[in-house]
């Protein structure tokens, strides 16, 4: 046995995919809900392994990628984006060492918050969590219907939308926002979403007023979105929704924060259906999501 521990390279991505899929739905099955991932290029993973290499680590044996820890910061947040060990290998220490690389590119970051997406059944890990710091702060819930259940007696949109485009005051305008709903800018993951050609990226409007952004996928997939108020988030989420369903072949799917009261009632309304649990954690004081819908568990 020759365990050893290196930050990854961009050859590396493909079979760390395998490897937390993989992970992924060992867990799901055994806790009921059947396989829920399923393989796709590590394009994020690349971006991110780009833009900060310390952030990306992995446990090798032999040639075998056992485990793997990806965090990536943006301004002062830390978000530890996965951290998965070969169901084989768990309980021998490989996840702890991995979180302690984790922990220490938090720690030389800066950040002053620190947050992860993690399932809300995953008990073990939800512990080594909050060993370092992070604890649960709202669930997170996966919302799923079909496109004619949505569209549904919808209310028609109140928000108008424009397309994002690369301009300064754009980028101006997705600071602001991004600031005031999660607490820092994601200049960079917007960029990065923008180049994706299988998403549609709109900022929401209220008359002249620029009020929020919204990114939707051509499966049907909302976020992230973001406002600047609360109170907007409602009438958001319903322009996003039928942008969604007018893109989308079959679902609409979106991630909805427990703190997103209008949001939930909404989803609900239009006959959408938790179809998978999870849950944020947070060190103190981060992690109030009321004007924020993540994308993803790994994106935020």
């Amino acid at each position: 046995m020759s365990l050893v521990y290196r930050r990854a390279r961009a050859d590396d991505l493909a079979s760390t995919d395998t490897l937390v899929v993989a992970t992924i739905n060992d867990l799901t099955v055994r806790h009921g809900f059947g396989p829920m991932a399923a393989a796709s290029p590590p394009n994020f993973q690349l971006f991110s392994l780009n833009d900060d290499p310390d952030g990306l680590w992995i446990a090798e044996d032999d040639g075998d990628i056992l485990g793997f820890a990806w965090s990536w910061v943006c301004g002062d947040i830390w978000f530890l984006a996965q951290l998965f060990v070969d169901p084989a290998r768990q309980g021998q220490g490989i996840g702890n060492e991995l979180l302690e690389r984790a922990m220490e590119h938090a720690r030389k970051s800066g950040a002053a918050h620190r947050a992860l997406i993690t399932f809300t059944f995953n008990r073990v890990s939800q512990g080594l969590y909050m060993r370092h710091g992070l604890f649960p702060k709202t669930p997170i819930y996966l919302f799923s219907a079909t496109r004619e259940r949505v569209l549904q007696e919808l209310p028609a949109p109140r928000l108008q939308t424009i397309a994002i485009d690369d301009s300064a005051a754009t980028t101006q305008e997705l600071v602001e926002i991004d600031s005031q709903a999660i607490g820092a800018s994601r200049k960079k993951h917007h960029r990065y979403l923008l180049e994706d050609q299988a998403t549609t990226a709109v900022l929401l409007c209220a008359g002249s007023d620029c009020v929020g952004y919204g990114y939707v996928s051509s499966s049907g997939h909302i976020g992230p979105l973001a406002v600047k108020r609360p109170d907007l988030l409602r009438d958001a989420f319903a322009t996003a929704l039928k942008l969604a369903a007018d893109r989308s072949a079959g679902k609409v799917s979106a991630f909805l924060p427990g703190t997103c009261d209008r949001a939930l009632s909404l989803a609900v309304q239009q006959g959408m259906r938790i179809t998978f649990p999870m849950l944020l954690m947070a060190t103190p004081g981060y992690g109030d999501w009321a004007q924020y819908l993540p994308r993803n568990p790994g994106f935020m």
